[in-house]
C-alpha cells in the first residue's frame, strides 16, 4: 500500500440495536455491550439510548456502534444487527436492518417475523425456566448476540457484567449470559451448514482489523 493511500482506509464498524419495551433492561444490556467492546476489547464505541414516556411498557432501545478506528457518525440510518425482544420492536425497527444484517428475535414475544433469515429463540421463556427470572432475558440476548456474531468476546462481556452489575446479581447474570451463548451455539449446530451463513454473521473482523 502506498503512503498516500492510507488516508482512504476506513476502519470497519458494526451498528447494533437492542430493542423492546421499557422494563426489559435494554439500556443496561447496551451499557454492558458498550463496556465490553470499549474497555475490554479495546474498540471505539458510541452508545445511544431511547425510551418512551412510560417506565414500563413503552418503546425502549439501546444502540451501540462499535468500530476499530475513528467513528465519524453518532447515528446511523441502518443497523447491522437488530435484536427484538417484543413484537412492537420488530414491527417498527425491522426496516432499519441492512439487507444482509443479522436479526435476532425473542420468539416468546415475537410471533410475526417479516423474514426467514432470522435467529429465533424463546429468550424470555429460557430466562423464566433456566434462571427463574424473566429479567435476565436481556443478558441472555447478549449471550445469543455474542454466540452468533462474535462482535465482542464472551470473556469481555463477563468482565463488563462484573463491572456494571451489583455484586449480588453477578452470578445470576453470568449464568444467563452463558446460557444464551450455549443456546445459540446448539441452535447453530442443529441447522444445515449452508443455512448457517444465511442466519448468522461473523463480525470478529472488527476486533481483528489492522491497517496494512
Amino acid at each position: 500500500m502506498k503512503e498516500d493511500d492510507k488516508e482512504f482506509l476506513i476502519a470497519p464498524a458494526v451498528a447494533i440495536r437492542l430493542s423492546g419495551t421499557g422494563g426489559q433492561g435494554l439500556l443496561l444490556a447496551g451499557r454492558v455491550l458498550a463496556q465490553a467492546a470499549a474497555i475490554h476489547d479495546g474498540l471505539n464505541v458510541v452508545l445511544t439510548n431511547s425510551y418512551g414516556p412510560e417506565a414500563r411498557g413503552g418503546a425502549s432501545l439501546s444502540q451501540v456502534i462499535i468500530a476499530n478506528g475513528d467513528l465519524d457518525e453518532l447515528e446511523c440510518e441502518q443497523v447491522d444487527v437488530l435484536v427484538c425482544l417484543s413484537q412492537q420492536a420488530c414491527d417498527v425497527y425491522f426496516d432499519k436492518l441492512r439487507q444482509d444484517g443479522l436479526l435476532i428475535v425473542d420468539s416468546t414475544n415475537v410471533e410475526i417475523v417479516p423474514t426467514t433469515h432470522v435467529v429465533e429463540l424463546p429468550i424470555t421463556r429460557i430466562a423464566r425456566e433456566k434462571c427463574q427470572n424473566v429479567m435476565t432475558a436481556n443478558i441472555i440476548s447478549l449471550g445469543v448476540l455474542c454466540g452468533c456474531s462474535h462482535v465482542v468476546t464472551l470473556k469481555s462481556l463477563k468482565s463488563a457484567l462484573r463491572a456494571v452489575m451489583h455484586p449480588d446479581l453477578v452470578e445470576l447474570n453470568e449464568k444467563a449470559l452463558q446460557i444464551g451463548y450455549d443456546t445459540v451455539a446448539a441452535f447453530i449446530k442443529s441447522i444445515p451448514e449452508n443455512t448457517r451463513a444465511m442466519l448468522t454473521r461473523d463480525f470478529s473482523y472488527v476486533r481483528e482489523w489492522k491497517p496494512e
